[in-house]
């Protein structure tokens, strides 16, 4: 806590709502890495022009500094294929997703397997022993849903848990296919229930942060 004043005091508030969150689950003591995956594709643009997905960011941040040591969160953004990479720290964390983002060129489609497999490879390259947490956001299905089912599936041999955030029409189809894979069979699918999913609705920074922070824990 005595850190996140220092050097980040603009977290305070999300930091503690996600230590309330953490402590109601019965987690307070659990150690994990933290990652974040932003979708680019073209229809989140207004998403990354409003903020919206800055403060995904900044809730992210204040979740590692509970879980995480260092309180450094790897993002990775992907659209039809992944667009960058990155990391977020309490620092230099005020403005960088639109900063980031501006830098990376034009938004494609959405497939969620190449972010799985850059998590993946991030994840074993660290040499972390404690699991990982990763915040996938998204406003859609993908485009290859066989592929994101198969990565999700074969991630299910190592300890990281994805939690799917929708942002959007929480009526759209292309939500139908995250609760799918919420709800893949275990063991005939994967061999552990690897994932979730949480809708934030259209405007997800109207969403009390104790209310995503409980969502993604």
């Amino acid at each position: 806590m005595t850190k996140i004043e220092s050097q980040a005091p603009g977290l305070v508030s999300l930091y503690k709502a996600a230590r309330v969150s953490l402590e109601k689950q019965g987690l307070a003591t659990q150690r994990a890495a933290v990652y974040l995956v932003l979708d680019r594709s073209g229809s989140m643009r207004n998403y990354y022009k409003d903020g919206t997905v800055q403060h995904l960011a900044e809730q992210a941040l204040g979740l590692s500094a509970n879980l995480d040591d260092d309180g450094t969160v790897p993002v990775v953004f992907f659209s039809t294929d992944v667009d960058g990479t990155a990391e977020l720290d309490l620092a230099s964390y005020e403005g960088r997703i639109e900063e980031l983002h501006a830098g990376l060129g034009h938004m494609g489609r959405t497939n969620y397997h190449w972010a799985i497999n850059a998590v993946i490879e991030h994840y074993e390259k660290s040499g972390a022993t404690d699991p990982a947490f990763v915040i996938f956001q998204t406003d859609g299905a993908p485009t290859s849903k066989p592929a994101a089912e198969k990565a999700l599936c074969e991630a299910a041999k190592l300890p990281i848990f994805w939690q799917f955030v929708g942002f959007g029409d929480p009526d759209a189809k292309g939500f139908d296919f995250l609760r799918k894979l919420d709800e893949l069979a275990v063991p005939e699918k994967r061999v552990i229930d690897n994932a979730g999913f949480f809708h934030a609705g259209r405007d997800p920074r109207s969403l009390a942060d104790a209310v995503s922070s409980t969502a993604n824990c």
